[in-house]
């Protein structure tokens, strides 16, 4: 079967995003089951995103996808997480100020996703913008870490540390075939 990478660099950034997220889910998906559906359904909701976006993340792997339906799929996939998990029903903060912070980043990650993965020449975006996506995505998660730190320790704790860096983990395998791509296939003029 033909891989669409042959740098061991570029295989082990796939490989170390398919297993991180692929056990993440798994537990969140035991957390599920432990807890109930009547009291963990946002998490079911979550996961299905997220196990789509590492099976494309396989599929572009092993040349399924093309790069512009893994863009757009997967665009899709992580801008829905980001809208429901941090801005519609974004979980309670210990500090109104962490709050507002995790806000504001997580509508920029959401904007920053829409510019530079939705449109139809993202191949022509510099790696530094690319990498900002993720860089902005893991100080959200960061933030959410420090705010579980700061409450009591609850039965919720581990799973909740599990869920906050699924979609980081996720982010940094997309980016990472994106910078790929834009090194390999530069756009034409």
């Amino acid at each position: 079967m033909q891989t669409r990478f042959k740098k061991n660099a570029k295989i082990a950034d796939i490989l170390i995003t398919s297993v991180g997220g692929t056990l993440s889910v798994g537990i969140m998906l035991y957390a599920i089951l432990h807890f109930g559906l009547g009291e963990a359904w946002p998490e079911l909701v979550l996961n299905l995103f997220y196990i789509a976006c590492l099976t494309m993340i396989w599929l572009y792997f092993f040349n399924r996808l093309d790069s512009q339906q893994f863009n757009y799929w997967c665009s899709i996939c992580i801008s829905v997480t980001v809208l429901l998990r941090d801005i519609l029903f974004a979980p309670p903060l210990s500090y109104y100020a962490l709050h507002l912070v995790c806000l504001l980043l997580s509508v920029l990650l959401l904007c920053m996703l829409t510019f530079f993965y939705a449109r139809k020449n993202w191949k022509s975006y510099t790696k530094g913008n690319l990498w900002m996506i993720c860089v902005v995505d893991i100080v959200i998660a960061a933030l959410y870490n420090l705010d579980i730190y700061m409450e009591p320790i609850s039965e919720y704790t581990n799973y909740m540390l599990t869920e906050i860096w699924i979609r980081p983990t996720i982010t940094y395998g997309l980016v990472a075939c994106f910078v790929t791509e834009v090194k390999e296939e530069p756009q034409s003029v």
